[in-house]
């Protein structure tokens, strides 16, 4: 009886009162938790960031919003489906927390190198998604966006086809970053492995994972695979001629990592390259030079080519440093100061012992040769060679051994007399 006496146009402007008065509450509350997230976020990233240091240092400032925004999309999701559905209030929450996922994933795919313009269109996909699916809208989207198209023979490739590609692609590709992150850290922890077998193994997971992560994303797009049928005889020949060396040097990598020959730290020479393996890649060893530039050798010039592993089976390296002395020093006294100059070297091995060689008779001084050993070649010969010498010629110099010189002796002939 009190509603029939209340004017119709006073009912609607009470209701729309109470509508919004329900929105500004729903939105009190959303800013409420997303407070309480922030401050729960601060001490939960404190625990985990130490343990997300393997994912990189990219990923180190992404854990504490990654955990902000995580925790208000499920307790932001808790109050969006508690409240009523079709509400200005709902609407509200369901903002809140499409807004709140979408920062979640644009900080998940940034923090493992994601780069911006990727990350921003996927983020507001997923807004726009999250939204149009809690106001009820999301199958009138797909059918919008699947009506703007491009007519390519049989073939129809539409606004939504373009969009799933693009971001399912986006993702996967960040999750195969991760995935590839979390495994080398894994097996890098790895206590039955040493670094070779390592190495290969994290090879072999990435590979898997990328295997697994092109057939997951062709079984979501619905894609039949018996498309790719018309495409593996010239998939065939690119790989017979255009990759035949590409994966040529994957297949010699692996059978590097797999019979141990070069590892990783090893002191190697090829051709005119000599360093430590710093890393075996896909295509190619990286060799780094003394003089600190790195050669980007292919793994099948080792498999095919003479190569010297310094360090293959033992890291002792015997090195040569000749010397010569004056025909008129004390031979005995010179070998003598040779054998303490290569003992007081710091890098020269005491077991195996250095041994003084004499191996000839020069036009200008008798020639010996120092044999000394080091354990660690991949710091450099020459600068060994260096320090005994350095050490000889004070030696020398306190005990009178002489270094000779070239000399020529020159004989006058008397001119012949007259007659």
């Amino acid at each position: 009886m009190l509603m029939r006496l209340v004017p119709p146009e006073l009912l609607v402007r009470l209701e729309r009162s109470t509508d919004w008065i329900e929105a500004g509450i729903a939105l009190g509350v959303a800013i409420g938790l997303y407070i309480l997230c922030a401050a729960l976020a601060r001490m939960i990233a404190r625990r985990i960031e130490p343990h997300c240091a393997h994912l990189g240092p990219t990923f180190t400032p992404h854990v504490r919003p990654l955990v902000r925004h995580g925790l208000a999309t499920l307790l932001v999701g808790i109050a969006t489906a508690v409240w009523p559905t079709g509400t200005t209030a709902n609407i509200v929450l369901a903002c809140v927390m499409g807004w709140a996922l979408a920062m979640v994933a644009n900080h998940l795919l940034r923090g493992v190198s994601i780069p911006l313009w990727a990350t921003v269109p996927l983020s507001i996909l997923i807004f726009v998604m999250l939204l149009s699916g809690s106001t009820g809208g999301i199958t009138p989207l797909a059918q919008m966006m699947d009506s703007v198209g491009l007519q390519l023979g049989k073939s129809r490739i539409s606004l939504l086809d373009v969009t799933s590609v693009a971001a399912i692609g986006v993702g996967l590709f960040g999750a195969v970053r991760l995935a590839n992150r979390v495994l080398a850290r894994s097996i890098s922890r790895s206590r039955g492995l040493d670094a070779t077998q390592k190495l290969l193994a994290e090879k072999l997971a990435g590979i898997a994972i990328i295997a697994a992560a092109f057939f997951f994303g062709i079984d979501v797009l619905g894609i039949d695979l018996t498309a790719f049928a018309v495409f593996s005889g010239a998939l065939g020949l690119a790989v017979g001629f255009g990759l035949q060396k590409t994966v040529g040097n994957l297949i010699a990598g692996i059978i590097l990592l797999l019979d141990r020959s070069i590892k990783p730290g090893d002191v190697i020479v090829v051709g005119d390259s000599f360093g430590w393996v710093n890393k075996i890649g896909v295509r190619a060893v990286s060799v780094i030079t003394r003089d600190g530039k790195e050669h980007l050798i292919p793994n099948e010039n080792l498999m095919t080519q003479e190569v010297e592993n310094w360090s293959y089976s033992d890291r002792n390296v015997r090195i040569h440093i000749p010397v010569g002395i004056a025909y008129d020093s004390d031979l005995d006294l010179a070998q003598k100061l040779m054998m303490q100059a290569a003992l007081e070297s710091p890098r020269v091995l005491k077991d195996p012992k250095p041994n003084v060689w004499l191996t000839g008779y020069g036009d200008n001084s008798v020639d010996h040769e120092i044999l000394a050993w080091i354990a660690d070649p991949e710091a450099g010969v020459g600068n060994v060679k260096s320090d005994v010498l350095g050490r000889l010629w004070h030696l020398f110099r306190d005990h009178g051994v002489t270094i000779p010189f070239p000399q020529r002796v020159v004989h006058m002939a008397k001119p012949p007399a007259d007659d």
